[in-house]
């Protein structure tokens, strides 16, 4: 008895079911004939093929429309410099909220621009949905500060005590003079996969102990309340930080392709509910938890060397994110100001302005219209290239004299960095005066300046070392 043999199924029947010729075709016509060899009926091949066929991408997100997320304005220009200044913030916060994970953005009294259209202020802050997203915390991940009250400490005693101990510039230091991290929170980042790089825990174990440059720095003054002795310190969370925003901005740049091409790169994300997402979370607490270190080495090291009694010690952070809500709160340059945005929060928070102003001491509002977020600081009108433009021949050293007549500042590596004098930034009354206007902060406190210690022009190797590794 003869068999009739089916007619084979060809690449014409599976352009018909939907499949698009391409490398899958070969494999999908095997199996589609073997089955017809085996006598299936063309409909059941065809659900056959279906049943394993993966399942479309979702759409791209498009880009919100702009005005479609709402914008909260804490700051108000007073002069012509201020005016351009906002317009910039108000462009690059409009273009941030088309972000389509982008639920609400707000701004505070020191907003400035800091990169292209697009880039988060600083001063800005953008909540956002099931989205973590690096661009929007910057490389200077927990950029924070924390004081120690030292009560009746000479504050030169401590400045020169600090003089010798902390660290400005590049690099980290060398074995021998560096400060130990915890062995358990080294194990923590071997776990995570985002830290366990061993360039990260390198850095991790040398950077411990340091400020970095630019506007990092160390503070010292007195209470207005209590007469008190108070240091300061400003910096983040160094190389791992920095290592961290790599790998976070790798990963996000992968969902970005994948998710919504028409965002900028610079506002890519990380879906928080999946495994991704999870670990950079936890690895943001890591960091988190290496920054307080780093600051609380230094104290310590320093109160100790000046047998200081010490009070008070308490810390904020000004660049990360919070969850709060169902919503991940990203602050760039700007302040959680409610009380339990960490459980090692206590309510009061840290705002410095200038080198010759004081510190405040503050207790956040938690306004709606700032997102429950405070400033951090006094921020800038124009670029440090535009400061040092309008300085003009002025030596570095006349303008530092002039502009902080009476007070002890030290540039560690030695030149004065003019880009961080006190007429580089917004002007103190203003930025105190709109904290109050907008319901931002209670001031508890002012610590007067008796000096600072600030990273400088030159570069600042370790001074018993020159190792300078990133």
């Amino acid at each position: 008895m003869t068999h009739e043999i089916p007619a084979p199924i060809t690449g014409t029947h599976l352009i018909e079911w939907g499949y698009r010729p391409g490398p899958a075709f070969a494999a999908l016509l095997a199996r589609a004939n073997t089955a017809r060899a085996n006598g299936m009926d063309m409909a059941h091949i065809r659900a056959l093929l279906a049943a394993d066929r993966p399942s479309p991408p979702p759409p791209h997100l498009p880009l919100q429309r702009e005005g479609d997320v709402p914008l909260h304005i804490s700051i108000r220009a007073e002069n012509p410099d201020e005016t351009d200044n906002l317009n910039d913030v108000l462009a690059t916060m409009r273009e941030v909220l088309r972000t389509p994970t982008a639920q609400a953005g707000a701004i505070m009294p020191d907003a400035c621009p800091s990169g292209p259209l697009g880039t988060i202020a600083v001063g800005g802050i953008v909540a956002t949905r099931n989205a973590i997203h690096p661009g929007m915390h910057s490389a200077d991940i927990c950029c924070s500060v924390m004081m120690t009250d030292l009560g009746a400490a000479d504050p030169k005693m401590v400045l020169d005590a600090a003089s010798t101990m902390t660290h400005f510039g590049r690099g980290g230091r060398r074995d021998g003079n560096r400060f130990a991290v915890e062995p358990d929170l080294l194990d923590a980042f071997r776990a995570n996969p985002f830290l366990r790089r061993e360039k990260t825990l390198h850095i991790a174990r040398s950077h411990m102990g340091t400020q970095g440059d630019g506007n990092h720095f160390l503070f010292v003054g007195r209470s207005r309340s209590t007469g008190h002795t108070v240091m300061v310190t400003h910096h983040g969370s160094r190389g791992p930080g920095g290592q961290l925003y790599k790998a976070g901005m790798e990963v996000a740049e992968r969902y970005r392709q994948q998710l919504s091409p028409a965002t900028l790169p610079r506002n890519a994300w990380i879906p928080a509910d999946g495994p991704d997402g999870r670990a950079y979370w936890e690895a943001l607490q890591l960091v988190r938890r290496w920054t307080r270190a780093n600051h609380t080495v230094l104290h310590h090291a320093i109160s100790t060397a000046v047998q200081a009694d010490v009070v008070e010690r308490f810390w904020n952070e000004h660049n990360f994110v919070f969850r709060r809500n169902g919503l991940f709160y990203h602050g760039k340059g700007a302040t959680p100001a409610w009380g339990d945005h960490a459980g090692d929060a206590c309510g009061k928070m840290i705002i410095p302005l200038n080198m010759a102003e004081p510190v405040l001491i503050v207790r956040g509002k938690d306004a709606a219209h700032g997102l429950g977020f405070a400033p951090h600081g006094a921020g800038r009108n124009f670029t440090r290239t535009e400061h040092r433009r309008r300085m003009g021949a002025i030596p570095p050293a006349a303008l530092l004299a002039a502009e902080t007549r009476g007070l002890d500042i030290r540039f560690y590596g030695g030149e004065v960095d003019t880009s961080e004098l006190p007429s580089a930034y917004k002007r103190a009354d203003t930025v105190l005066r709109q904290i109050d206007e907008y319901g931002l902060a209670e001031i508890e406190d002012y610590i007067d300046p008796f000096g600072c210690i600030m990273a400088g022009n030159t570069p600042c190797p370790d001074r018993n070392s020159r190792d300078r590794a990133a």
